[in-house]
């Protein structure tokens, strides 16, 4: 590849940042294609910067046909074109999903239109974990709700997004992505009452005004304005037929839709080295202004470029057993829900996806079924912001069944329908109408049905029988090695039994509002594994909460399963670094007979080492040591229990204080149990793990510990 003379320096400079940010091995071409790429990206913000005034005053551009249509005229039209198709559900021409929404959902249409109420009377609403928040009369669409700092109005790609003073990015995108937009248009469909649309369109209005055109942070990541611009045309589709969509007001909105479309446009997030839901976003997003908009000029070059991309990052975003390849189960309902929306979008407007696309959709959806616990929520492996594409309801971090829901009516599949939790979720008739819910509502209930599964690319184990449930995570930090959303939590477990969750994964909490809880959460001393000398499995640093070291490399080297037993076998070589190397070994054998779990670590090297085994709880348990160092935790509420006893150690374990998030900004007090050992190395260590429902005998169940002690 040649580089022109007069960018040669500025390639070199390129290629030695790119060398100092790169996590695992790249060949050369890629390497060089990634240089010219930002090259050439650099360039093109120069351009972008000179240009961004005449940018932001350019009209909407419209093909030719609706350019010349007069104001009135294309009103009408808008109001009144049947194509093309958005959701079903969200059909503004029909008076369906009023009438369901109200008979099918009678206490979620209450709390619908509370939520709405407050939005428009008192712009109070909630806000991912954090619960409700205020957002003043005007509302200032730059200032922290947190922190309250204000953010700078510089362009775009100069706003720095850590910023050390408490404030946090994410918290501030998730706010004007304008989710909650998308409430006050499905009250306005329910009520018909204009006070809703009324609303939208004064607080669009002031966004406009306050965020001008790749100004500010709200225009510093491209996938930002491509969920907001999915949640837009949703709010579009509903409020079509409003008296208060006016010309004025149409115009604006058709303005702002190619705005964002060309911004998204000259902001794609993609690297030859690897792309995440940050690119797959964006492509989305180019992809649903390509189909919902076809009058806009550039509409057909966003829809064949954002199809084309979509495909191609399925192919290379999900791996073969189904698994989004971020190593994070809430990075996968995202990336699941990017994937099933834009596929229901095209079968709505005759774009044929290729079978083969669709079985990796259905792939993704098994994962799903197969990772949920026996409760109906999803263990939080990795990180998740509780990010969601379209929340027409919001949802917390781990819930994830209403996703496999509509798996169920999309593919006619009764293993899809999870009926733990909840009969039939929202999204079913706003996004599939009145068939999907017809279609879910045939479809027998067999989601109880669930068996062990192993899933080899994600390196994700589940052992189940009935209510008892394990999960063995031996993923690595994703992407290749690359991930920026794992965590140290090589070989650690979940554990769930009799209906309630017992050793879990901590979650994620928060990114850059906090960065030394940010290191808590992904450090190997808040995960169910164990801990070497005080080191991380994975080399970290505090200040760079999105980079994590890949010298772990999980490696899974057996795994069997039958009717009587499960055992997985692993290893990782987080620690052969450390002065004295060490590899940590571990085996898991379900006992599916006595209804038990036998953990063996292996610690293999030279040397005497600080051992640290750790078994994280869950929030809201009683947890306490009985005779002979054995742990037992209790829900009070159900009387289940859970004792975890060292089998080989007469070590009193210590509970230590941690914490657990179940949604990104949300923490619950919580504990670990930790059993601390100096040791010459080799040396191995035995857990029993064993529940005991409220019915069970107690001392059946300890007398089985005991047995296990002896052998």
């Amino acid at each position: 590849m040649s580089v022109p003379r007069n960018s040669y320096f500025l390639f070199m400079g390129i290629v030695n940042k790119v060398k100092r940010a790169l996590r695992g091995e790249v060949d050369a071409r890629t390497l060089a294609l990634e240089a010219w790429r930002r090259s050439r990206a650099a360039r093109e913000r120069r351009r972008e910067r000179a240009s961004l005034e005449s940018l932001s005053t350019i009209p909407v551009r419209l093909r030719m046909e609706f350019a010349r249509m007069p104001a009135p005229e294309m009103l009408d039209y808008f109001r009144n074109r049947a194509t093309p198709k958005f959701f079903p559900g969200c059909d503004a021409l029909s008076q369906a999903t009023s009438g369901l929404q109200r008979s099918l959902f009678p206490f979620e249409t209450a709390q619908l239109l509370e939520r709405a109420a407050r939005i428009t009377d008192e712009h109070c609403w909630s806000m991912l974990g954090y619960g409700e928040k205020y957002f003043g009369e005007q509302i200032n669409w730059l200032n922290d709700p947190l922190s309250g700092a204000q953010w700078p109005l510089d362009y775009h790609t100069d706003v720095k997004l850590f910023r050390g003073d408490g404030s946090d990015a994410r918290v501030l995108w998730e706010v004007n992505r304008l989710a909650h937009l998308v409430t006050l248009a499905r009250a306005y469909t329910v009520t018909r009452d204009e006070k809703y649309a009324a609303e939208i369109f004064d607080q669009l209005a002031s966004w406009r005004e306050q965020n001008p055109l790749g100004r500010g942070v709200n225009w510093a990541c491209a996938m930002e304005a491509a969920l907001r611009a999915v949640n837009l045309l949703a709010v579009f589709e509903l409020l079509r037929d409003s008296p208060q969509l006016s010309e004025e007001t149409l115009s604006s909105f058709l303005q702002m839709f190619d705005q964002h479309g060309a911004h998204i446009r000259r902001n794609l997030e993609f690297s030859y080295i690897s792309t995440s839901n940050h690119y797959l976003s964006d492509v989305v997003g180019l992809l649903w202004l390509g189909i919902m908009l076809p009058e806009l000029e550039a509409a057909d070059g966003w829809r064949v470029f954002g199809l084309r991309e979509l495909l191609r990052e399925m192919d290379k975003q999900v791996l073969p057993d189904g698994a989004d390849s971020e190593a994070s189960t809430g990075y996968h309902r995202l990336v699941l829900e990017l994937f099933l929306y834009s596929f229901v979008l095209c079968h709505a407007n005759g774009i044929e996806i290729g079978k083969q696309y669709w079985s990796k959709l259905r792939a993704m959806l098994d994962y799903v079924r197969a990772y949920l616990r026996p409760d109906g929520r999803a263990p939080l492996i990795g990180d998740t912001d509780s990010g969601q594409v379209l929340p027409l309801v919001r949802r917390s971090a781990d819930d994830h069944a209403y996703v496999l829901a509509l798996g169920a009516a999309v593919f006619n599949e009764p293993r899809f329908k999870f009926s733990t939790r909840e009969v039939m979720p929202e999204e079913l008739l706003w996004v599939l109408g009145e068939e999907g819910v017809r279609v879910f509502q045939s479809l027998a209930e067999t989601g109880g049905d669930i068996g062990s599964q192993a899933f080899k690319d994600a390196g994700t184990y589940i052992m189940r029988d009935r209510d008892l449930y394990l999960l063995f995570n031996a993923s690595g930090n994703g992407l290749l090695g690359r991930g920026s959303h794992g965590h140290n939590d090589a070989l650690s477990l979940e554990v769930s039994a009799c209906g309630t969750s017992f050793i879990v994964d901590p979650g994620t909490y928060v990114y850059s509002a906090d960065l030394q809880e940010r290191q808590l959460f992904r450090s190997v001393a808040y995960h169910s594994t164990v801990e070497v000398d005080n080191a991380e499995q994975n080399s970290t640093d505090p200040a760079l909460p999105f980079v994590m070291g890949d010298e772990a490399h999980p490696q899974v080297l057996s795994w069997e399963t039958g009717g009587e037993r499960d055992t997985i076998i692993a290893a990782h070589n987080g620690y052969k670094r450390l002065a004295e190397g060490i590899t940590h070994a571990r085996k898991v054998q379900f006992v599916k007979r006595e209804r038990l779990w036998i953990v063996e670590d292996s610690l293999s090297g030279t040397g005497e080492h600080l051992f640290r085994f750790r078994f994280h709880f869950a929030p809201d348990l009683e947890t306490s040591v009985r005779a002979q160092g054995i742990v037992r935790a209790c829900d009070k509420m159900t009387g289940a229990q859970l004792f975890v006893a060292a089998l080989d150690l007469d070590v009193v374990p210590e509970f230590e204080p941690r914490f657990t998030s179940r949604d990104y900004g949300a923490k619950a007090a919580s504990v670990s149990v930790c059993w601390t050992v100096r040791a010459a190395t080799p040396c191995k260590f035995r857990w029993a793990i064993v529940p005991a429902c409220a019915d069970d005998d107690e001392n059946e169940r300890l007398c089985l510990i005991a047995r296990y002690k002896d052998r």
